[in-house]
C-alpha cells in the first residue's frame, strides 16, 4: 500500500525571520539548528524513502551534498528558475510523478519545519493513505498546545475514518479568536504537509487554475537535464502567478480531508519558537557555541565563533555570526524580516548572504577583505575540483594547510602539500584539484584593482557552469 508514496520535499524558502543565521543564500532548511543533521536532512530521513526535492538554483549544490551526506539519493531534484510559491512546485512534482505513476501518492513536505516524533507521523501518514487513495485530497492538522496566531487553522467537518472533512481554513488570527479556536476543540493548526494523489490533485488544481497546469507542463517539457539535477524552463515556470497550494487548491476543493497529529511539530518561524524547542539550562536560557551567561533568564543566546558575553539579560534573542549580531526582544522577533529588508534597500550583502559561499566542489569563506586584497578560507572536497579560469584583475597566492593540492598553472601542472604555496600572475589560466582521499584546506591571498567573486572566465568547468 505505501510503495506507491513518494516524498516531495519543498526546499525554497529564504527564512528571513531567522537572520542572520538564514539567509537567502542559506537559509535555516539548511542550517543545523536542533541537533547534528540540517532541516533538510531530518526531513528527508522522515519516511525512509527516496524523495523528489524541488529547489532553486542557488541552493542546488549544497542541497545534493546534504543528501548526500546522509545517503539519500533522490528520485529527481528538480530547480525553479524563480520561486513561485508552492502551487506550481507541486504541480510540476505531481507532472513527473505521473509520468511513472498516474496512482502515486506524494507527501508533500516543507524542508524547513521540526518534528519531534517521527514515529507518530509515520503513524498519521498510514491513516492519510487510505483516505487519500478513496479520492481525498489529504492535509494534516496539528493539535494546538494553545491560541497562536502565527499560525493558519484548519476547521474539521464531517468526521471520516482516522480524520475528518475540512470544512474551512482559516487565515491567521488574532489572540481572542485564536483563543476561542482552541477552546472549541473543532481546530487544528495548518502543518502545510499534505497527502495527495497525483492524478486528484492535478485534476482540482485545473479546475481552479488551469493556466497554472498549463505553465508547468510546459515547464516541464521545455526543461532539461543538467548534471543530476532537472532544470525548468525558464520562461514557461517564471510566467506563472506565483500561489500557494492552499489558495490555489486546498480552500476551494470539495474534497479535502484533514487528519489531526501529536508529534512535536514546529515551523521554527521565528527565534522565539527555536528557543522553544531548544534545550534550556536552569533559568529558562538556550545556548549554543562560545557564550558566557550571568544572571539571564528566558534568552537565546547563540554564537557562531566569537565569544559572547551576556549579563542581566532577560527574554532577548542575541545571535552573533562572523559578519552580523542581532539583539532583539523575544517579543519583537517576528520583526526581524523587517530588518532585513531594510539591510537590502541599502544595498547591504548582509542581507542575503554570509561570509561562507557554496559551490559544487566545496565552500570559500572570506576571512578578511579591503582595499586591493582579499583572504579566504578554501575547502575542496576529496576527488573535486575548480573550473579551469582565469582572472583579469586580481593576482592570488595559495597556501595548502590541510590535504594535497594538484595545480594547474599556464602549462604547468605540479602537486603541493601541506605548508606549501604557490603565485598565480592575473590572467594565467588555472586550476585546484584534490587528488586525495581527504577534504583540501587552503589560504588563498588575492591581490589587485578588482577582488570581486564576478572576476572569473572559466574555460573549462566539470560543472556546466560559464563565466559569472
Amino acid at each position: 500500500m505505501m510503495s506507491s508514496l513518494v516524498p516531495v520535499i519543498l526546499s525554497g524558502g529564504a527564512g528571513t525571520r531567522l537572520w542572520p543565521l538564514s539567509r537567502e543564500l542559506m537559509p535555516k532548511q539548511l542550517l543545523k539548528l536542533t541537533g547534528e543533521r540540517t532541516l533538510l536532512q531530518d526531513t528527508a530521513l522522515r519516511l525512509g524513502t527516496p524523495p523528489v526535492v524541488v529547489c532553486n538554483h542557488e541552493h542546488r549544490f549544497i542541497v545534493a551534498e546534504q543528501l548526500r551526506e546522509v545517503g539519500i539519493e533522490p528520485k529527481a531534484v528538480v530547480i525553479e528558475p524563480v520561486g513561485r510559491n508552492t502551487a506550481p512546485a507541486a504541480a510540476v512534482a505531481a507532472l513527473i510523478l505521473a509520468e511513472s505513476d498516474p496512482d502515486a501518492l506524494m507527501l508533500l513536505m516543507p524542508s524547513d519545519h521540526l518534528i519531534a516524533d517521527t514515529a507518530a507521523f509515520r503513524r498519521a501518514v498510514e491513516v492519510a493513505v487510505p483516505l487519500a487513495q478513496g479520492g481525498r485530497l489529504v492535509t494534516f492538522g496539528i493539535q494546538p498546545t494553545g491560541p497562536n496566531t502565527g499560525y493558519g487553522y484548519i476547521k474539521a467537518g464531517a468526521p471520516l475514518p482516522g480524520g475528518n472533512m475540512v470544512e474551512r481554513f482559516v487565515e491567521k488570527p488574532n489572540l481572542a479568536t485564536a483563543e476561542r479556536y482552541v477552546a472549541s476543540g473543532q481546530y487544528t493548526w495548518n502543518s502545510g504537509i499534505f497527502l495527495l494523489p497525483v492524478g486528484l490533485f492535478l485534476a482540482e488544481l485545473e479546475t481552479f487554475a488551469p493556466g497554472m497546469v498549463a505553465g508547468c507542463r510546459a515547464a516541464r517539457a521545455l526543461g532539461r537535464s543538467d548534471m543530476f539535477f532537472f532544470r525548468l524552463d525558464d520562461d514557461s515556470f517564471a510566467g506563472l502567478t506565483g500561489q500557494s497550494i492552499d489558495y490555489a487548491v486546498m480552500e476551494h476543493s470539495q474534497k479535502v480531508a484533514v487528519v489531526p497529529v501529536e508529534m512535536g511539530w514546529s515551523d521554527i518561524g521565528s527565534w522565539s519558537a527555536l528557543w522553544q524547542e531548544s534545550p534550556k539550562d536552569a533559568d529558562g536560557n538556550a545556548v549554543q557555541g562560545d557564550v558566557l551567561v550571568l544572571d539571564s533568564a528566558n534568552c537565546y543566546l547563540r554564537s557562531q565563533g566569537r565569544l559572547v558575553a551576556a549579563i542581566g539579560l532577560r527574554d532577548l534573542v542575541v545571535v552573533a555570526t562572523d559578519d552580523a549580531v542581532l539583539v532583539a526582544d523575544k517579543a519583537h522577533d517576528q520583526e526581524v524580516k523587517a530588518v532585513v529588508d531594510a539591510l537590502k534597500r541599502e544595498g547591504r550583502s548582509e542581507a542575503t548572504q554570509g561570509t561562507r559561499g557554496w559551490r559544487p566542489w566545496g565552500w570559500f569563506q572570506t576571512v578578511e577583505q579591503g582595499d586591493r586584497f582579499k583572504v579566504k578560507h578554501i575547502h575542496v572536497d576529496p576527488g573535486a575540483k575548480l573550473s579551469l579560469q582565469k582572472h583579469w584583475h586580481r593576482s592570488e597566492h595559495w597556501v595548502v594547510v590541510r590535504g594535497t593540492a594538484l595545480v594547474t598553472c599556464a602549462d604547468t601542472s605540479f602537486v603541493l602539500r601541506e605548508n606549501e604555496s604557490t603565485f598565480i600572475p592575473a590572467g594565467t589560466p588555472h586550476r585546484l584539484e584534490n587528488p586525495g582521499k581527504v577534504p583540501l584546506r587552503l589560504i588563498e591571498v588575492q591581490s589587485g584593482e578588482y577582488v570581486g567573486e564576478d572576476d572569473i572566465v572559466r574555460l573549462e568547468d566539470a560543472y556546466g557552469r560559464g563565466a559569472e
